[in-house]
């Protein structure tokens, strides 16, 4: 098989490498990809939103299937494209992806089909926004019904952070001219459960966790990710179960009952409160950095998996999984999720005993440079998860590169 996948940071770095895993496939193209995805795939020079220069490149090349990786590209209604020139693709349509491109259908869909939640009111005028979350205790969430590059959300902890967010949101349009979502607070640590999607049919990932915060112990602005771990211990096989069947696979039939099946990944941001398992949102593809540490445990053939959901098929054999833990370490430019300078020379990245996923690095002359905000993933495995981060912190400290930072205590507190 040709396979085709869309985007360019660490996440389609991960798919890429669990496709060269299968004897199915026998060539892999990314587009745009990134320096390291060219060592196992072709890189194609297009945009992930560039449809039509995506369609043309894939019945040129007779691509057999794509992978679509970000949210943008499923926004631009890639999915709709493909499959309505006969092509097979792996991701949810423009429509079913509202599910994350807007947050208040997500949340009118789980009131709808009591799918547990914070409740919420949506706004489109600030002053009206500003006098709610004045009238309600604090801290109040925020959110932009959009796609806000994971930027979207703020917890605002005083009336100024809220109106500097609903400012930023509604009267600057900062992210685009939207509305905004204001929540209940719920607390509680987070987790992230990501499960393969076909209509009813609901095949669940190993769950993971996502560090946002940029650095040690949780402190610092929030970013898109500074590393991953999985499994979850805190989580019980009950509290799984639960949200198995109480959350991603009720999801899924009410997508079916809406009209808009979905089928591809579907993300759920979830949240263990003392009330009990809640969702926080939904993403309607792969997570990133949780990508880079969940497909290393998958035993089974993806292209099985990618083939079934986009054809709408069943699993001919149940999902396996490797039992060991992994642990990955995102390595950030410094400034980053502020302005960082880009074109930094990285050395060691082939010394690393482990996964390195590229996420924003480029080739010039030879070498590899930054060229993002978060700039590469070291990623390791070993029998429990505090033998995998003793490792990856090893292994990350093979990287040089005077303009790289990380943290150093990924998956820590879950660590008995």
């Amino acid at each position: 098989m040709k396979v085709l996948v869309v985007g360019g940071g660490g996440r389609c770095h991960a798919i890429a490498d669990a496709l060269r895993r299968s004897p199915k496939v026998e060539k892999i193209y990314v587009a745009p990809g990134n320096a390291g995805t060219a060592e196992v795939a072709e890189n194609v020079p297009l945009k992930d939103t560039d449809v039509q220069g995506l369609l043309a490149f894939a019945q040129k090349k007779d691509i057999d299937l794509t992978v679509v990786g970000p949210e943008a590209a499923l926004q631009a209604g890639i999915v709709d494209e493909f499959r309505s020139h006969g092509l097979r693709i792996f991701g949810p349509t423009a429509a079913a992806a509202r599910i994350e491109t807007s947050k208040e259908f997500a949340k009118e869909l789980m009131m709808r089909y009591d799918i547990p939640t914070a409740a919420y009111r949506p706004f489109d005028d600030y002053r009206e926004a500003l006098d709610y979350v004045a009238s309600r205790p604090l801290p109040a969430v925020l959110k932009y019904d959009g796609l806000a590059a994971g930027k979207g959300v703020v917890i605002a902890r005083s009336m100024e952070e809220a109106e500097a967010a609903l400012r930023d949101m509604l009267l600057d349009d900062k992210f685009g001219h939207g509305r905004v979502i204001v929540e209940d607070y719920l607390e509680g640590p987070e987790f992230s459960f990501m499960c393969f999607v076909s209509g009813s049919d609901v095949w669940p990932m190993p769950l993971a966790q996502d560090h946002k915060r940029a650095y040690d112990g949780d402190r610092g602005p929030n970013t898109g990710g500074m590393g991953a771990y999985s499994p979850v211990p805190f989580i019980s096989e009950d509290e799984r179960r639960f949200a198995l069947d109480n959350i991603m696979k009720k999801t899924a039939a009410a997508m079916v009952l809406e009209g808009l099946p979905f089928t591809g990944v579907l993300y759920g941001g979830l949240m263990k409160t003392r009330d009990g398992i809640k969702v926080i949102e939904f993403n309607a593809r792969f997570g990133d950095p949780e990508t880079e540490v969940v497909l290393p445990r998958l035993k089974s053939d993806i292209v099985e998996i990618f083939s079934a959901v986009a054809d709408g098929w069943e699993l001919e054999h149940p999902l396996e999984w490797h039992d060991f833990s992994t642990v990955g370490v995102v390595l950030a430019s410094k400034g980053y999720p502020g302005s960082y300078a880009k074109g930094a020379v990285i050395e060691g990245l082939d010394e690393v005993d482990g996964a390195v996923y590229h996420m924003g690095t480029a080739s010039k002359e030879g070498r590899i440079v930054t060229a993002g905000g978060r700039v590469a993933i070291v990623g390791c495995a070993a029998p429990t998860l505090g033998e995998a981060l003793e490792k990856c912190n090893r292994e990350v400290g093979k990287v040089r590169c005077g303009n790289l930072y990380h943290r150093t205590d990924i998956g820590r507190k879950a660590i008995k």
